[in-house]
């Protein structure tokens, strides 16, 4: 055995796992599982402790090194459990001379009982300034729908997000790199590009000339033709620039599906949440791009439970849903992540805030019904994923049978199953 990962969290995670077997594998370590954890809730961080202790019975002899945000931001946890051989930072872990470096560290400790302080290869990520391109070997050849880094780290406080503390501030990869990335993933047969960040709409305020997200997409379309299906994950509605709202409109290739970051619907709380939209302004943008792009599904993230929280803020949340016109929806029970200042607000209860979030999941179910309902009698252009599954322009998934993977399909919808679009 070489190098296996674990991987939790975003999809930038995910990309990242990628480039971590790559470098690590690289650096010659073997008989070895890498965490990579995520930080943006209480419950996630429990769920990497449980996979390391669960892995560690279950295959005793490999060594554990866990990175990620958690790690980034509770590295001294992490390094106190028996079971884990090396913790290792955010930034550090997309680099091949730490996992050189890590190796020799791992080699060198034959033993679980080093101290935890000797197992902490953690640097200061709000020094790092900047993000080196990676590409993806690893991805196989044809995989329908791949992943391409632009940025990374954020530069906002949101009173509730930890993630700035295990990101760093944001940084952006430069145009001609990512349109290089995208070029040579289309040439291996990729039908689907996925911009990711964690901050998307920030992109390339640290580089020179200050481009934003939507010059980058028009210089991705202009300078590779040949790809498919661009597709933007989740982004700041507010940040969204005057070419990304061209390209939406005009941009066929630009997939309409949209993921926005709106977390509230009431004025009171995204104050309180820091954000720098009001309810109004989360409508009147989703009013905007479907005028630009009558058939977009917008999805969206919003947080059930949020301190200070009453009912009444809660139901301009629910509502918000409808008012917006929203199809998918991540439900965020809040989490309370210590050193946010949102951890030292008057909590809501934790009864409620399960019982707000379970609300709005049968809120976010009967939309999605309305949506894949609104589908039957259209033809669209689906991705085959797989054998089984493929996916149409706004992220619907849709059943099919025996398709080739990687290929585009125009199919007509004859139904769906509660789940999944049929064809």
């Amino acid at each position: 055995m070489s190098v296996e990962i674990v991987t939790f969290g975003c999809r930038l995670n995910a990309f990242e796992s990628e480039v971590i077997v790559r470098e690590a594998e690289r650096a010659g370590l073997s008989d070895t599982i890498v965490i990579n954890s995520c930080a943006v809730t209480s419950e996630a961080v429990a769920q990497a402790r449980q996979s390391i202790r669960r892995l560690k019975r279950e295959r005793p002899e490999l060594r554990i090194v866990v990175t990620g945000c958690a790690a980034q931001t509770e590295p001294e946890m992490f390094a106190s459990m028996p079971e884990v051989h090396r913790v290792l930072g955010n930034d550090d872990k997309m680099r091949g001379d730490a996992w050189r470096t890590a190796r020799t560290a791992l080699e060198g400790a034959a033993k679980l009982d080093v101290p935890a302080s000797e197992k902490i290869a953690v640097a200061d990520i709000m020094a790092v300034r900047q993000i080196a391109p990676h590409l993806v070997e690893g991805f196989q050849s044809g995989l329908p729908r791949v992943f391409v880094q632009v940025q990374n780290g954020c530069d906002h406080r949101c009173t509730f997000c930890i993630i700035p503390y295990g990101r760093g501030n944001s940084r952006s990869v430069p145009m001609g790199a990512v349109v290089r990335q995208v070029r040579a993933l289309v040439e291996r047969g990729h039908a689907e590009i996925v911009l990711t960040g964690v901050d998307l709409t920030s992109y390339g305020a640290d580089l020179p000339g200050a481009p934003k997200l939507g010059q980058l997409t028009k210089q991705i379309l202009r300078h590779v033709p040949e790809v498919k299906r661009l597709r933007i994950s989740s982004i700041d509605q507010v940040e969204a620039d005057r070419d990304l709202l061209d390209v939406i409109a005009n941009e066929q290739r630009l997939m309409p599906h949209l993921h926005l970051s709106l977390q509230s619907g009431d004025d009171l709380i995204l104050k309180r949440m820091k954000r720098r939209h009001c309810r109004k302004q989360a409508i009147d943008f989703c009013a905007q791009v479907r005028r630009l792009r009558p058939d977009i599904a917008l999805g969206a993230d919003i947080i059930a439970g949020f301190p200070t929280e009453t009912e009444e803020m809660f139901a301009r949340s629910i509502d918000l849903v409808q008012d917006c016109g929203l199809t998918f929806l991540h439900v965020f029970p809040y989490s309370k992540r210590p050193g946010t200042p949102a951890a030292r607000m008057p909590q809501v209860a934790g009864v409620t805030i399960k019982e707000r979030a379970k609300r709005l999941r049968a809120t976010a179910e009967a939309a999605l019904q309305r949506r894949l309902a609104s589908e039957l009698g259209v033809t669209r252009q689906v991705l085959i994923e797989s054998a089984t599954q493929g996916r149409t322009e706004h992220f619907l998934p849709v059943a099919v049978d025996g398709a080739k993977a990687g290929a585009v399909r125009r199919l007509t919808i004859t139904g769906h199953d509660g789940v999944r679009l049929t064809v």
